[in-house]
């Protein structure tokens, strides 16, 4: 039984438990959000969002996201190419940072937000703990994938001696940068609670299932 069946509702805002009245539009008593039973058009927004950040995916890994320039020269390089680059220079743990901040967390992201969507919507056998668990670990992976804009921002900040030696962020930064925002939005704007209620649905089903094969049976 879920707390909707009992005609509860809960302030996404500030956490308030409310009794849900029919035909009326309720606002939190604590803070005084406008209160949802679900967070609406929830499945539309976060597929906008997740898609988006797909398209925007594509010129995030081949524009070049930085230029190093050293005496007057420099080649600008993608995220794939820096992580090359470190490969090269042999300092292995660095580029396995980037690699799995910047190529590894953010694909994971699209596919197991579109996977979750997928299974909500169209009754995929996903067990709610497996689909509850992808969130949480897509919640908390979110917060590494600005890690190269983070490092971008620094260099560009403190290195920066003229024609000696000089970083620019690329066209690529800013792509990256979108796509990690898009996604962090799409986890916020997906209403986990979904999950429970699909899974409720097929309960529901299979009963009714079972009860009609009973009948069926039954001389």
């Amino acid at each position: 039984m879920r707390a909707l069946d009992a005609g509860i509702i809960v302030c996404d805002d500030c956490h308030k438990l409310e009794y849900l009245r029919e035909g009326e539009v309720q606002h939190c008593a604590r803070c005084g959000s406008k209160l949802h039973a679900r967070r609406p058009n929830s499945i539309v927004r976060t597929w906008a969002l997740l898609i988006t950040a797909a398209i925007l995916y594509i010129p995030a890994n081949l524009l070049p996201i930085m230029t190093v320039s050293s005496l007057g020269r420099g080649m600008p390089s993608t995220i794939m190419g820096g992580v090359l680059e470190l490969i090269h220079a042999e300092m292995l743990p660095v580029a396995l940072v980037v690699f799995v901040a910047s190529i590894l967390v953010p694909t994971f992201k699209l596919v197991g937000i579109a996977m979750l969507l997928y299974s909500v919507q169209r009754h995929q056998p996903m067990s709610a703990r497996q689909r509850i668990l992808m969130y949480r670990f897509i919640e908390w992976i979110g917060r590494w994938s600005m890690l190269d804009i983070f490092v971008i921002a620094i260099l560009v900040s403190l290195i920066n001696f003229g024609n000696l030696a000089t970083i620019t962020a690329g066209p690529g930064a800013a792509a990256f940068a979108s796509v990690v925002i898009l996604t962090m939005l799409a986890a916020v704007t997906f209403d986990p609670r979904l999950i429970w209620d699909n899974t409720f649905d097929e309960q529901n089903d299979l009963e009714v299932e079972a009860g009609s094969e009973e009948e069926a049976v039954q001389p």
